[in-house]
């Protein structure tokens, strides 16, 4: 019996009782314990209580039961069931169990599911469970890759139960895809089949990018062979690829991914505001990627203060020529966008001039706040303005991009960059699209290896609508 164990006398034990609420006398409750008369469900399990709140505080592990039972755990079906089921499974779970976690989490809403991620060069979906015999998609040449390009969900031309080719996200981030096969009779335009599918998307997609901090599984399905170490320490301070708010979306990307060493860019989103910064640190070397760092720590350190570009430019000249001997310096662009009205104020130190496309047409080349590059002294700096008109595009690039050469020794140059622009823009591809196709088009021109970084950052801004 569980009563001698809490050391209580009778008298201390009702008095327990009787201030949880107990209504019974100590007359009663004697009798009780001693097994001579009942007591009501309720009252016997208000004395249950009393009596484990003290074995409790002994740290007894034996409890005495209570009459009722406890509810379940959590939702046992249903979409809410599956995303606790995803949740909870990989609360202690390695990043290279996530596709089993998944699975499981799945079959609570009776599908099944295969998640691809898309190598760094986001030229092949490739999956997480290959044992199975499956093996890479391309991006450019298959249903799968055009869910992945255009973040749409396609459904698979196959006969038997639905299947569907799901854009897999974190937020804006394109990850993969994700491949859904339903229960037999249910049609692949369901929309409670394709509501299923975008929740799980979502939160397998944020489990992915938190788990892949702490684990080497996800990224050595993504990574198709190692990167230098310069490159891997840009990559580990880069944001995500792709951002985006209700009136902004960026995207970015870095080549070559495995080789990158002085390029590097970063950004900022607020309701009112979405800061911008590219660099490129001079030399293809591990120095090259320190300086790269140096400036993107710098600038981020700033910001994060609350300085404007002024303070900005002068903690990353500060930073690099401190840290650094004579002759180490960056190039880059640092802006700053006034999301309520369009206004860009913008800094160059050095850099490619950036561009703005507007209405499918090139109709700017911001030539103005040029400064020396940064870490060779800030001398004359101005800051330069200029208004961007709803739905204008902003180009970001290294020259890396323009100065890609073939075997011919032809160069990308500044006018096949424009014409690419303007064409994506009547085809209407989205700016992360844009940016994989403009790095795509950079390589094509020089076989596949380029000879210098190549980095570009493109934004598009919508004007927010008055509210009355």
């Amino acid at each position: 019996m569980a009563f001698p164990r809490t050391g209580l006398t009778m008298e201390q034990l009702w008095t327990r009782y009787f201030a949880l609420g107990g209504d019974v006398g100590l007359l009663e409750v004697d009798a009780y314990v001693q097994g001579l008369m009942p007591l009501s469900a309720l009252q016997g399990d208000v004395l249950a209580h009393a009596v484990n709140e003290r074995l409790d505080e002994l740290t007894w592990r034996r409890r005495v039961p209570y009459s009722f039972l406890p509810p379940p755990r959590g939702p046992q079906t249903g979409p809410l069931a599956s995303l606790v089921e995803l949740l909870d499974g990989m609360h202690l779970t390695p990043p290279d169990l996530l596709p089993a976690v998944a699975a499981r989490a799945a079959q609570a809403v009776d599908l099944r599911i295969v998640i691809y991620l898309v190598d760094y060069e986001q030229q092949a979906l490739h999956p997480l469970t290959p044992e199975d015999g499956r093996g890479p998609l391309g991006v450019d040449s298959t249903l799968p890759g055009r869910a992945f390009r255009m973040v749409q969900t396609l459904p698979a031309n196959s006969a038997g139960p639905p299947r569907l080719w799901v854009p897999l996200l974190d937020g804006v981030e394109r990850l993969g895809v994700i491949e859904v096969t339903g229960p037999d009779g249910v049609d692949a335009q369901d929309p409670g089949l394709r509501a299923q599918c975008r929740w799980l998307s979502a939160l397998i997609g944020h489990l992915i990018t938190i788990t892949t901090h702490y684990g080497d599984g996800l990224e050595a399905v993504r990574l198709r062979r190692p990167r230098t170490a310069a490159a891997d320490l840009v990559w580990q301070l880069l944001p995500p690829l792709t951002a985006g708010t209700d009136d902004f979306v960026l995207a970015g990307m870095l080549e070559p991914c495995y080789e990158v060493g002085g390029d590097a860019f970063d950004y900022a989103l607020s309701p009112t505001t979405a800061s911008l910064a590219i660099f490129d640190a001079v030399g293809h070397s591990l120095r090259s990627g320190f300086v790269a760092a140096a400036a993107l720590a710098a600038y981020r350190s700033a910001r994060r203060a609350g300085h404007g570009l002024f303070e900005q430019a002068r903690a990353i000249d500060e930073t690099i020529t401190g840290q650094f001997d004579h002759g180490a310096f960056a190039t880059g662009v640092l802006a700053e966008l006034d999301l309520p009205t369009g206004r860009l104020r913008y800094l160059n130190a050095g850099h490619p001039q950036p561009l703005v496309l507007r209405s499918g047409k090139i109709v700017r080349h911001l030539a103005g706040g040029h400064r020396r590059p940064f870490g060779l002294g800030s001398g004359e700096l101005t800051i330069a303005a200029e208004m961007l008109q709803s739905d204008d595009w902003l180009v970001l690039h290294t020259d890396g991009i323009t100065e890609a050469r073939d075997e011919n020794g032809e160069f990308f140059g500044e006018a096949r960059l424009e014409d690419f622009l303007e064409r994506e823009a009547a085809a209407g591809n989205p700016p992360p699209e844009t940016v994989r196709r403009l790095v795509k088009s950079v390589l094509a021109h020089q076989n596949g290896v380029l000879q210098d970084d190549a980095s570009v950052l493109l934004a598009r801004w919508v004007k927010r609508p008055l509210t009355p």
